[in-house]
């Protein structure tokens, strides 16, 4: 019997590979204790409970990024949740804390290092967060999602990812996928997303080509995210969705995928080994493109700048591939090679090194 102690949280990037490690530990050892360390305003709040396991709370402190009142306050603030942690891994006894980073995990790694307890950092984008920066300086182990994330020490050991991506078999599965999206199996399918929120500029290179998909000779199957307005044209071959929630059945169905590339989205399509055209989102510190960098160099996908994203690149760029089967095929080989289905294991793997090493 062992207690571990998750952290990580705010955005689901942060969260289902906590709780792909969480379910895999729960499953192996149903006498072990499996506690979440989070924040009462991200989504773990919501997702930990539902998932059945108990979620305690740490104040969110925002690492300060400009000289303000804020910054100003944000040492006694966060001196204050290293406390909260510590209290916790002393009243539950953890034996080990893994980190996936997040408001969550800075001070999990450093009450963890204060109270002499061995920690496990997870980092899943190429670009590391500042609480993984942070705590890979004393992490017994850490591990990362892509090839060339710059953290010292660290192994590539993958995504946990979801089961059903994990035990997806394509081909076996893709009759049902037709069936179930009103498909037909026997032609090749492009599958467009860009999140559960959707990708607009994704969404209106498409609502301007999709029709020189359908020429091609492909079926397009579209998801645009709940808050988009476009209208189903209702075309035969085309199908429209502004949510999906069997993701495994749009990926049983695929034959090439045109996406952004955040780190689960790569992670899950270099595992199932689809090829695919990633436009990365452009805001942010532009941690998207590097998590496709793998793919890209390894031949299994191509990159596309979101600024000039249109309904002409899709008819330049996105229908020729599809034209070119060999390549297509070419692509798909390199994608077998790229990702990993046992991101989940490895985690556990580091984990378990990291109580042996501690006993």
């Amino acid at each position: 019997m062992t207690t571990y102690l998750l952290a990580g949280g705010g955005t689901a990037g942060h969260v289902n590979p906590l709780l792909a490690v969480a379910d895999s530990l729960r499953e192996r050892d149903p006498e072990s204790t499996v506690l979440v360390l989070g924040t009462k305003e991200g989504l773990e709040a919501r997702l930990v409970p539902e998932r059945g396991y108990e979620l305690l709370i740490v104040d969110k402190v925002p690492f300060p990024r400009r000289p303000n009142r804020q910054a100003a306050a944000f040492p006694a603030r966060f001196r204050k949740a290293i406390a909260q942690v510590r209290v916790h891994i002393r009243e539950h006894r953890a034996e080990v804390v893994v980190g996936f980073g997040g408001y969550a995990s800075a001070p999990a790694y450093i009450a963890a290092r204060r109270e002499k307890v061995p920690f496990v950092v997870h980092e899943a984008n190429a670009k590391p967060g500042l609480a993984n920066v942070l705590g890979a300086r004393w992490a017994a182990g850490i591990g990362v999602a892509f090839e060339g994330t710059p953290l010292k020490r660290s192994e590539v050991v993958g995504m946990p990812l979801r089961h059903e991506i994990v035990d997806l078999d394509r081909a076996a599965t893709r009759a049902e996928a037709a069936d179930h999206f009103g498909m037909d199996a026997a032609q090749p399918v492009l599958l467009v997303f860009g999140g559960s929120l959707g990708a607009l500029r994704l969404n209106e290179a498409f609502a301007g080509s999709w029709r020189d998909v359908l020429a091609a000779g492909w079926q397009l199957l579209h998801v645009t995210g709940e808050r988009s307005d476009l209208v189903d044209p209702e075309a035969p071959g085309y199908v429209m969705r502004r949510y999906i929630d069997r993701m495994d059945l749009a990926f049983a169905l695929a034959d090439l995928i045109v996406s952004r590339a955040g780190s689960a989205t790569v992670s899950e399509i270099s595992a199932l080994g689809i090829p695919a055209v990633y436009v990365p989102y452009a805001v942010g510190n532009g941690e998207q493109r590097l998590n496709a960098a793998s793919a890209v160099a390894a031949g299994a996908a191509i990159l596309l700048e979101d600024g000039s994203f249109t309904g002409d690149t899709v008819r330049d760029t996105v229908v020729p591939l599809l034209a070119d089967r060999e390549r297509i095929d070419r692509m798909a080989r390199a994608a077998e090679h790229v990702g990993t289905r046992t991101g989940t294991e490895n985690v556990i793997a580091m984990i378990d090194r990291a109580l042996r090493a501690a006993n």
